[in-house]
């Protein structure tokens, strides 16, 4: 248990991505829907755990709201997905390891190597955001204060290493 401790105390600070786009499956989109409502997605790496993922879609939500000039929102609907995909290494083949979409069922490669198959998991959060008036949230439990996720979550959002 102390080697895990030891081992996870020095892991990195899970990076946030910026937006995603065409060269790059990671990071987070926003969508403006209608006058106070939006769309907000953000999508984790393979590294990336599923708390993060929704913790960078919440710090992603808030940032929407400020730059729309609100203070205060609320999710009207939001859900995670995991994506898996599987890592196959033939250790026989030149090739080396092999991504797919597959998980086959046998334990050799023909060659009397051992195949080894593991998953690899990607989480992504998406979510539909209300902003709210000042007014509207003292009325609304649901509702969130922008600075408040930021002073929270904005310092444990790193940039990614380059």
């Amino acid at each position: 248990m102390l080697a895990w401790l030891a081992v996870s105390a020095c892991a990195p600070e899970q990076p946030y991505f910026g937006p995603k786009d065409a060269d790059h499956s990671t990071g987070y989109t926003d969508e403006k829907l209608d006058q106070n409502r939006y769309r907000v997605t953000y999508s984790g790496s393979s590294v990336t755990n599923r708390e993060t993922v929704e913790n960078f879609l919440l710090l992603r939500a808030a940032q929407v709201a400020v730059q729309a000039g609100a203070t205060f929102f609320m999710f009207d609907m939001r859900d995670t997905k995991a994506h898996t995909t599987y890592f196959s290494d033939f250790p026989g083949w030149g090739g080396g390891p092999r991504f797919g979409w597959y998980r086959h069922s046998w334990p050799y490669d023909g060659f009397d190597n051992e195949v080894e198959t593991r998953p690899v998991v990607r989480f992504q959060a998406y979510a539909e955001i209300v902003l709210l008036t000042d007014a509207q949230a003292t009325k609304e439990p649901r509702a969130i204060n922008v600075q408040s996720i930021i002073q929270r979550l904005g310092p444990a959002a790193a940039p990614p290493a380059h």
